[in-house]
């Protein structure tokens, strides 16, 4: 039975992860593109606290511990870091309402 936790909150874990970076990232290069204070190297660790201080409080449910809410953090301090260098190297998402 504890093998079948384990299965569920290393699940719990990568999604957080991946989720968090994905996200991050791709808000930085549709919504920030022209917001000049993202360009700080202050950013990533701006977003990274706050993404953790968001989810500490979620910390008490079963499954959501306090590793989660630290991987959280650094997976949206890493995806707004690569965000930003996406910026830089000219790599944004251009949607237009052409048919």
């Amino acid at each position: 039975m504890d093998t079948i936790f384990g299965l569920i909150y290393f699940g719990v874990l990568a999604v957080v992860g991946v989720a968090g970076y994905v996200i991050s990232k791709n808000f930085v290069r549709r919504r920030l593109r022209f917001v000049d204070a993202v360009q700080s190297p202050i950013a990533p660790v701006l977003a990274g606290v706050l993404a953790f201080a968001i989810m500490w409080p979620l910390s008490f449910l079963p499954f959501v511990t306090t590793t989660t809410a630290v991987l959280a953090g650094f997976a949206t301090a890493f995806g707004t870091a690569s965000g930003v260098r996406a910026l830089r190297r000219g790599e944004y998402i251009d949607r237009q309402l052409t048919p």
